[in-house]
């Protein structure tokens, strides 16, 4: 499908959690599907469902824990375009990217509360990094993505580790 075509569809409304330790690192899982692919927790909103209750439910589905406090959230929606390779193929070809939403997120449990084990593994493995760390690890047609959400919530989550 060439650019112009899915120019067309919609995008995926979704949220994504920047979730923050006591050390102020943040989580990353890596992709079952993209080894070596990092990302922060994401996915769609579901009918019905707040954002904030989405961010939430989407932690417990992907890490097995939702022991989090928001304590912000990105003013405006964040979009992506998927590549054109993979337009038509990931979502059953119903998005051509996907309009975020994000959060900022206080982990509140222990490293054991975290199990990515879970019946909507998306993560094989995880890991605590620096927010600089971010977006070398996430894949290339996300990076502006989390450029942007770590410019606009880490100010957030500095303010949070200094109460």
């Amino acid at each position: 499908m060439s650019s112009k075509k899915h120019s067309a569809l919609p995008y995926r409304p979704c949220v994504g959690i920047l979730l923050f330790n006591a050390e102020g690192l943040v989580f990353v899982g890596e992709r079952g599907d993209t080894p070596g692919a990092w990302q922060m927790p994401q996915g769609g909103i579901d009918a019905g469902e707040t954002p904030a209750e989405a961010a939430l439910r989407e932690l417990k589905e992907e890490i097995g824990t939702n022991h989090a406090e928001l304590v912000a959230e990105t003013q405006e929606p964040i979009r992506y375009d998927l590549p054109d390779h993979l337009v038509g193929v990931v979502w059953h070809g119903r998005w051509r990217g996907q309009e975020q939403k994000w959060f900022a997120a206080r982990f509140l449990g222990c490293d054991r509360d975290i199990d990515v084990a879970t019946d909507h593994a998306e993560f094989t493995a995880w890991r605590w990094v620096r927010p600089d760390q971010l977006v070398s690890l996430v894949v290339p047609f996300k990076r502006v993505v989390y450029r942007a959400v770590v410019e606009e919530l880490l100010p957030a989550v500095t303010r949070a580790l200094a109460h």
